[in-house]
């Protein structure tokens, strides 16, 4: 693999389906505001400002911070926040006053060993050809560990908002 070179990072968002397209890019420029907020000192994010700026604003589903009977959030974006926050994720989010405090983005930092996956193909799709034979925790600690797995199952099949 590549070593010694710098990582290149993008900026994840999920927010509502529902917004208009143009709420959507304010909804991630106000969630962009509150990462920059509470981690303008991350060496990672230094690395994004300086180097890459590049946001891919994802359709998160729904907004609902109700919980079911057995305790699961109801809206999808919200069970999105709480997955990352779980998991210790550096994460952000942002509440919209102007629709009752709803929750309309969240977002998180994320290098390429999430979203290439010509340089970091998933792990059942590795072959002798890429990486030669590899266990699942090799190739886990190849993608950056078990933050990077997570983050890439959260993205994987997400349609752009």
């Amino acid at each position: 693999m590549m070593k010694n070179r710098r990582l290149e990072y993008r900026m994840y968002f999920f927010v509502p389906y529902n917004l208009s397209d143009v709420q959507k890019g304010i909804q991630a420029g106000h969630c962009a505001l509150e990462y920059a907020y509470k981690f303008n000192n991350d060496k990672d994010y230094i690395s994004f400002i300086e180097n890459d700026k590049t946001w891919i604003i994802l359709n998160g589903g729904t907004t609902n911070s109700s919980r079911d009977s057995n305790g699961e959030l109801n809206g999808s974006l919200n069970r999105i926040a709480e997955t990352l926050s779980n998991n210790n994720i550096n994460n952000a989010v942002f509440h919209e006053p102007d629709l009752d405090d709803a929750l309309t983005a969240v977002c998180f930092l994320a290098d390429e060993r999430v979203y290439d996956y010509e340089k970091y193909p998933d792990y059942d799709e590795v072959g002798n050809d890429v990486y030669g034979e590899i266990l699942y925790s090799d190739w886990v600690n190849l993608i950056g560990g078990d933050k990077n797995v997570l983050l890439r199952e959260l993205i994987k099949g997400k349609k752009l908002a």
